[in-house]
């Protein structure tokens, strides 16, 4: 059932992450690798970090932890009781901090983009673009809410689709207003000014606000409704709230230390934008399988907890760190072999140029070092929170911190390897935290037989070496199919993947791997390959 859901969850969360590419590349075309997209990427940035700390990273998993638990023990009216009394003090406290941001986005926008100064214009440009952003953060939070109580209601396709909205709602208003407030006089070729950045924020707020309501049918259909609750003494708030505060830092340790690169970054122009995109393409990977597996985990070990099953707790951990690898290392694997083709496919159109794809795919390779970490996080940490255990992934991420800061400097300013010591240092990051989260969880639970692991990473290597082979020889090809054309070029990287995709998942099965196994029979189902025909009943 967990591996079925988090199937649903990771076809939603792909179309989304489809989507999100598609908004990069529009953007990316429209306003190139530089002033333009830097000072969009750096405003966004802002109110966007502060989504992962509260909605997607704090505010998702302390939530999600404590209404599963009310719900199992005490019923569905405390936990919708609980869901207004949160939704309530997310309005004061979120609307709060929109309105300091707004006031203080000069001063906030210099200390994260200080290098910006160096070109005339763009920090002035970043400031007021990071005012009209700043309430999105209110949106997604309360869209992060919604989620939660669909996800412990056992409804994870709808809520994994909802930044699917988002991205779309976000790129079709924001291209129109783009056009609104910048006339063209050349549609077809058009030279976008800031002006269109102003029309590309407000679509952003269009499509925060449409991640919350694609949501809200399906809550009323369950019977949630909403009413004013305000009550900071309720035990079951206060829960949320002291498992909130430790997880603002373990929950998105990846992201502020993203934001300490940018730092880095904001000295280089068109850095940002390199380091943007790149990301993108990661968080592909990152989306489709770790979020989506321990979306749908979360619910399970909290309930597990809340029975005293450690046993299947440990097995649930297990299971979701497996598939997570399984998923994300041959992943990981193609992005870094095949990352200047999917770049050049993806975003050189427009002002997007080729000497911009060659950065960014240095980027991607370096950034490639921590996805099977990234998405190894994204499983762990609610599981520690599901324990009542936030204050280990808050020491690990204070350490990450601090370490990420030093190998900034040691990468960028000692070794002057620019943004690809920027990206390098974030992968490694991810995957040392990932290891101590690990180290201090198996400490807890019994997370599987070494053997059994061993024996694990030897077929996955195998086959990621096979996967490997593939995706570079097809690289060569699509070098020289691009002679012929961008319709041939496409269509050799397309095949690529498929082909290494294939290889990769066939060479496990053969191995007899238990992932690659049940998804070959799961295939066969539902194609009714090989599946002899059910015999109807006799009529008696």
């Amino acid at each position: 059932m967990r591996k079925r859901s988090a199937a649903i969850v990771s076809l939603a969360v792909m179309g989304s992450r489809v989507f999100g590419l598609v908004r990069e590349q529009v953007f990316a075309a429209m306003f190139g690798a530089g002033m333009l997209l830097d000072s969009y990427l750096a405003a966004f940035r802002i109110p966007n970090l502060l989504r992962d700390l509260f909605a997607e990273g704090a505010l998702s998993t302390a939530f999600t932890t404590t209404f599963t638990k009310v719900q199992t023990k005490e019923g569905d009216d405390s936990a919708w009781h609980l869901a207004r009394l949160v939704i309530t003090a997310l309005i004061l406290i979120l609307g709060t901090i929109c309105v300091i941001g707004i006031l203080a986005s000069g001063p906030l926008v210099w200390v994260l983009n200080s290098g910006f100064e160096q070109v005339p214009g763009k920090l002035e440009l970043t400031t007021r673009l990071t005012r009209i952003l700043f309430p999105f953060i209110l949106f997604v939070s309360l869209a992060a809410v919604a989620m939660g109580m669909l996800n412990a209601k056992n409804v994870f396709g709808l809520p994994a689709s909802a930044s699917t909205a988002f991205n779309i709602v976000s790129v079709l208003f924001g291209v129109f207003f783009a056009y609104l407030f910048d006339p063209q006089k050349n549609w077809l070729h058009p030279h976008f000014t800031e002006r269109a950045l102003y029309g590309v924020c407000l679509g952003v707020l269009m499509g925060g606000l449409a991640q919350l309501l694609i949501q809200m049918p399906k809550l009323w259909q369950l019977g949630f409704h909403y009413r004013w609750k305000l009550d900071f003494n309720d035990p079951q708030l206060r829960i949320v709230m002291a498992l909130m505060l430790p997880s603002v830092i373990a929950g998105s340790a990846v992201q502020v230390n993203v934001m300490v690169s940018n730092m880095f970054a904001s000295h280089i122009n068109g850095a940002q934008s390199w380091l943007s995109c790149a990301f993108r393409l990661m968080q592909f990977p990152i989306g489709v399988f770790g979020v989506a597996i321990a979306t749908v985990a979360l619910p399970s070990v909290s309930r597990q907890h809340a029975q005293d099953n450690l046993v299947g707790f440990g097995k649930t951990v297990e299971e979701a760190l497996r598939l997570a690898f399984y998923l994300t290392l041959p992943a990981s694997i193609g992005l870094a072999v095949l990352s200047e083709p999917i770049i050049h496919l993806i975003y050189q159109h427009g002002r997007f140029n080729a000497e911009a794809t060659h950065q960014t795919a240095l980027a991607l390779q370096a950034y490639s070092i921590g996805l099977a970490g990234y998405a190894g996080i994204k499983v762990l940490v609610p599981c520690f929170y599901a324990l009542n255990q936030s204050k280990t992934p808050v020491r690990i991420s204070l350490f990450g911190m601090v370490l990420n800061l030093g190998l900034c400097f040691l990468l960028v300013k000692g070794l002057k390897l620019g943004h690809v010591g920027l990206a390098m240092t974030t992968g490694l990051i991810a995957l040392i935290n990932f290891l101590q989260l690990l180290f201090f969880m198996s400490r807890e639970v019994h997370c599987g037989r070494v053997v059994d692991w061993t024996l694990f990473f030897i077929k996955v290597t195998a086959a990621c070496l096979a996967c490997g082979a593939v995706a570079w020889f097809g690289m060569v090809l699509s070098a020289a199919a691009a002679a012929h054309g961008f319709l041939m070029f496409a269509v050799a990287v397309g095949l690529t993947v498929l082909l290494a995709a294939t290889t990769y998942f066939g060479v496990t099965w053969q191995l007899g791997l238990p992932e690659s196994v049940e998804l070959i029979d799961t295939l066969r189902r539902k194609l009714q390959i090989g599946v002899p025909p059910q015999t109807p009943p006799r009529a008696t």
